[in-house]
């Protein structure tokens, strides 16, 4: 879809239909020949494009951005047209999104539902066809969280978290060879040890019986393909997410004039933190890639994105901002593991229910692989 194209499309949907924060055809930034010539990818609003307004996922933040962000840069440089701004939760700090003094998108496949978050509008504007792809950021699900919500293929690449550092940028889009060639990436077949996981990790969570049927059910399919599927369990105790909570609540402390209650709990709370609190925290984020590599002797995890369907918007926002991050770690009790240990991890759909697929010795290409072949195999 051409950028006219798309500005006639959006001249037909509402806010809250669209997923974007911002649009304005006359300021798309980059135009040039490469690799991703001609395709229009929204940035996420919490990431800088020159002559646009970045919002942070709060009206009162917007300001017009003066430089570009290195990863939309280079995106441009690409060949890849930015054509506006996708809505976010403000700061980024939430798996749904409702933007503070604007309007909250609406899951396409679920109306009246969260198309979760962070990273909301990006899936909102895959989901609806207005683009091939949308950049997105994932610090703790915020790819594969709203990639699974409006059921998308959301892929968090791997990346360093060394130093207590959740966060990298990647993409949602329709389907796994789009992601291949956002990131340059080859997608590669080979026989793996797959740990399936139904338990969720970091909460007491219910999990959808029609989650774990088909999480049986793909787990049978990759046997059949020739991979190992064995039973795991969980591989540490409630000290691993509360040293990620506590790392996520002391990157928060700087923040001000706070738009949500969640996020001014978030950063009370950080400010409470005394230094050795800070540290140890961070040793304990650190640790658990290691932890997890002497729990389980397997390549690839293979778990449900999400513990139910995605509920209705507001849902988690009419809650105290405790009961509000809890109900949220309910809903998806498993990505954030792959924040902590920095390896590739994918959200596909298969049969309405979305799959994840988690990198413990593996790497980005085994990862698209995998999730290539059962794209295929249930086509």
């Amino acid at each position: 879809m051409s950028v006219a194209q798309l500005a006639n499309r959006l001249a037909q949907l509402s806010p809250t239909e669209h997923g974007f924060a911002w649009f304005d055809p006359e300021i798309t930034a980059g135009h040039g020949v490469g690799p991703l010539h001609g395709m229009v990818i929204p940035a996420k609003d919490l990431n800088d494009v020159a002559g646009m307004p970045t919002a942070f996922g709060n009206a009162n933040r917007r300001a017009t951005a003066t430089q570009t962000d290195p990863f939309i840069q280079r995106l441009i440089s690409r060949g890849a047209i930015i054509a506006g701004k996708t809505q976010t939760s403000e700061l980024g700090m939430t798996a749904y999104c409702e933007p503070i003094g604007m309007d909250a998108p609406d899951n396409p496949i679920l109306p009246g539902h969260t198309p979760g978050g962070s990273s909301g509008g990006a899936a909102v504007a895959v989901a609806r066809s207005l683009v091939d792809a949308a950049h997105a950021s994932d610090g703790g699900g915020s790819i594969r969280v709203p990639a699974a919500a409006c059921g998308l293929v959301g892929f968090k690449p791997a990346h360093d978290s060394r130093g207590a550092n959740p966060s990298t940028q990647g993409f949602i889009t329709r389907d796994v060879a789009t992601q291949a060639r956002l990131h340059a990436l080859q997608p590669r077949t080979r026989r793996l040890r797959i740990g399936v996981l139904a338990e969720p990790i970091h909460a007491n969570s219910l999990v959808d019986a029609s989650f774990l049927t088909t999480l049986n059910s793909t787990a049978h399919l990759l046997e059949q393909a020739g991979h190992e599927i064995i039973s795991v369990g969980v591989p540490y105790g409630s000290w691993a997410f509360g040293a990620y909570t506590e790392c996520f609540m002391a990157k928060s402390a700087a923040i001000t004039d706070p738009g949500s209650p969640i996020v001014a709990w978030l950063a009370e709370h950080g400010r409470a933190l005394s230094p050795h609190q800070r540290k140890s925290c961070v040793r304990a984020f650190d640790s658990v890639a290691s932890t997890v590599h002497e729990a389980w002797d397997i390549d690839v995890l293979l778990t449900p994105t999400l513990a139910f369907t995605p509920p209705k918007i507001g849902h988690f926002s009419s809650l105290s901002p405790e009961e509000d991050f809890l109900e949220q770690t309910r809903w998806t009790p498993w990505a954030t593991l792959f924040n902590m240990t920095g390896g590739a991890a994918i959200s596909i759909p298969i049969d309405g229910v979305s799959i994840h697929l988690g990198a413990i010795r593996a790497d980005n290409e085994d990862i698209l692989g995998l999730a290539a072949f059962l794209e295929e195999a249930v086509a």
